[in-house]
């Protein structure tokens, strides 16, 4: 399919209004089809030059950079992690030590299903993290903790 790549770029533009504001580098890109139909649109700041000749590997880095960092969101907040019932929770330092300990878990997560193979081996029977986080706690809850109370 026709597509045009449509970048502008400027060079030390303020993040904010205002005489103190810090200098950034702005670019954007524009993804559009022949019939004018935009299909992609999207803008990022850096601290580094930008020219012609960088400002399509700026943007290709900005896209990666915002790739990752979405999929990982998504993660902590759709696959067990709840992340976003959380993260408003305390009025100090409460919501970041439990986002920090979610983005923990992420990564010893990922890293038991990498070097462990009876982790992998279960992650791969279940279908999604939930479901394997969801079993764990049932299986937690009965079998390790007796309760004298009735079930919730």
């Amino acid at each position: 399919m026709n597509e045009t790549w449509t970048y502008r770029y400027l060079n030390a533009v303020p993040l904010r209004d205002g005489a103190d504001a810090l200098l950034v580098n702005w670019c954007e890109l524009t993804v559009s089809r022949p019939n004018g139909q935009v299909t992609y649109h999207n803008a990022f700041a850096t601290s580094h030059p930008i020219s012609d000749d960088t400002v399509a590997e700026i943007v290709r880095a900005g896209r990666a950079r915002w790739k990752v960092e979405n999929e990982n969101n998504n993660i902590l907040k759709t696959k067990g992690y709840n992340l976003e019932h959380n993260f408003g929770h305390g009025k100090q330092h409460l919501a970041s030590v439990l986002a920090t300990l979610n983005i923990l878990s992420l990564l010893f997560h990922t890293a038991l299903e990498r070097l462990d193979q009876k982790y992998a081996r279960l992650r791969a029977y279940l279908p999604t993290r939930k479901t394997c986080f969801d079993d764990l706690r049932a299986l937690t809850r009965y079998l390790y903790f007796n309760r004298r109370s009735p079930a919730c």
